[in-house]
């Protein structure tokens, strides 16, 4: 098979002059950013890399560098400048990458991350392009098992977990979403997400596979993005449901304030049929649809078609049903399958083959059936209508703004920084979901706090709120009573949480 790459030499026939990608200045045609990639992609495939970290913000390297990658036949893995050097170390020491494609900004950073290591070879384009004549021919070809991305996400034991997302399983996605939306070369999609998030892959690669155009959504966007919206002539919204509110306080969710959209998808954390409501009042003319997925699914692997007046749970819209080809089973606190309510685990081809450390599968995935199943941690309902309805983690681990936080990692970090013990738990508010940490040992001051956390994590998982306590309030079992943690954060929302 030729891989994801294909979807964009697709586009590229369907509208080779079309603008692939805007952002904010940068601009390239499908023509030229499948030039860049043949050249960049020459010159990683010299290296004979398997991965390809690409260290840059979004825009003209970035993009470029996430096709390079793919044409050179490796597997693409998205690094952030302004994530703390040491994580991004361990990133690309997990992935295998020997080969970075890095902006200015990537650049700067670059030092600190690579440390000694000279077996990495480094391609700047924006301060010296590669030989020409080292340019591919054509996109390499890649087999259903090879690597198409490697992602990660938040890890309990204090380091990032490394998830594997093949071709095959982004073949089958993407096959699905052909024949489920009618994405044209006239779209305009949004690509509000981070590219180290799954779901850019989703904006990047619909969009391509149609001849669209994908366009960066800058933070200055959301001051109002009715007009942002109007000037790029969007047509198809994707974010997680916390922009909703922010765009709301905005003011910019008036009656048909987005006439434009013909499609809006949100996916990354629980939608409020209040949101629901909310965006389809603004976007009247789009078709709402809510996804749902782990990046061990390739992306996402449910989707629920929105209407007003719907059904909901606990005021959430479902999350609809799981994507053909694939099979689920609901478990039960006690471990047997449950046909009502439990734990939703999946199987089926867009299942990734694991983790890059085996040691992180225990307790995820297993056999049954003679079928491989991962476990989501995500308890769902089955409706009358056939369709999942989302009730909430099974364990501990918090959605922030799509943001897959392990609290355990959180509270690692805190402990690094001088408190005695921490405890670290999601508190629903007015703006989506905030991590607020309880922790013991002597006070320090927030703003301490937060700077010593940015040493060690993203700006995403770092609490937005620090409560000091002189002990940990225990349970029957004389165990921490993180219940009630998370009932005095819940107590303490909506604008009312004070640092103690």
């Amino acid at each position: 098979m030729d891989g994801l790459a294909r979807r964009f030499v697709r586009g590229l026939a369907a509208s080779p002059d079309g603008i692939a990608v805007k952002a904010g200045p940068t601009v390239l045609t499908y023509r030229r950013l499948h030039e860049l990639a043949l050249l960049w992609g020459g010159a990683l495939a010299r290296t004979g890399t398997p991965a390809v970290g690409v260290l840059a913000g979004k825009g003209g390297v970035a993009y470029p560098g996430i096709l390079a990658a793919l044409y050179a036949g490796a597997a693409v893995v998205p690094l952030r400048p302004d994530f703390p050097a040491a994580r991004t170390r361990q990133m690309l020491l997990a992935s295998g990458a020997r080969a970075v494609i890095a902006d200015r900004r990537g650049l700067a950073v670059l030092p600190e991350v690579l440390e000694d290591r000279a077996d990495v070879a480094v391609l700047a384009p924006e301060e010296e392009q590669p030989e020409r004549r080292h340019a591919l021919e054509a996109p390499a070809k890649a087999a259903r098992d090879d690597p198409a991305y490697i992602l990660f996400t938040s890890g309990s034991t204090g380091r990032p977990k490394g998830v594997v997302i093949t071709h095959g399983g982004t073949d089958h996605y993407f096959r699905l979403l052909d024949e489920r939306y009618d994405f044209t070369a006239e779209d305009v999609f949004s690509q509000a997400f981070d590219l180290n998030f799954d779901c850019s892959v989703f904006d990047l690669f619909c969009a391509w596979g149609a001849g669209a155009a994908a366009v960066a959504v800058p933070p200055r966007a959301y001051r109002d993005l009715p007009a942002f919206l109007a000037e790029e002539r969007m047509t198809v919204w994707f974010s997680t449901p916390s922009a909703i509110d922010l765009i709301r306080r905005m003011g910019g969710l008036g009656e048909h304030a987005l006439p434009g959209l013909r499609w809006s998808f949100f996916a990354g954390e629980a939608l409020k049929s209040r949101d629901a409501e909310d965006w389809q009042r603004a976007a009247s003319r789009s078709t709402l649809e809510n996804l749902y997925g782990p990046t061990e699914a390739t992306i996402t692997v449910t989707a629920y078609r929105w209407r007003s007046p719907d059904v909901a749970i606990n005021g959430v819209v479902p999350i609809g049903r799981v994507h053909p080809g694939h099979d689920y089973l609901l478990l039960g606190d006690d471990g047997t399958a449950d046909a009502a309510e439990g734990e939703l685990c999946l199987a089926g081809p867009q299942l990734t083959p694991g983790y890059l450390d085996p040691a992180d599968e225990r307790g995820r995935f297993f056999e049954r059936d003679g079928k491989r199943w991962y476990r989501t941690g995500d308890r769902v309902r089955v409706l009358p209508g056939g369709e999942l309805a989302y009730l909430g983690r099974r364990d501990s681990q918090v959605q922030v703004q799509g943001w897959r936080v392990e609290p355990a990692e959180v509270e690692h970090a805190m402990r690094a920084c001088g408190v005695h013990d921490a405890v670290v738990v999601g508190a629903d508010t007015g703006a989506g979901t905030e991590l607020v940490a309880f922790y013991t040992g002597e006070p320090i001051a927030p703003a301490d706090l937060v700077r010593a956390l940015r040493d060690r994590l993203p700006d995403g998982m770092i609490p937005r709120h620090f409560h000091h306590l002189p002990e940990f309030p225990l349970n029957s079992n004389r165990k921490i009573d993180r219940l009630e943690l998370a009932a005095r954060a819940a107590g303490l929302h909506g604008g009312k949480i004070r640092v103690a």
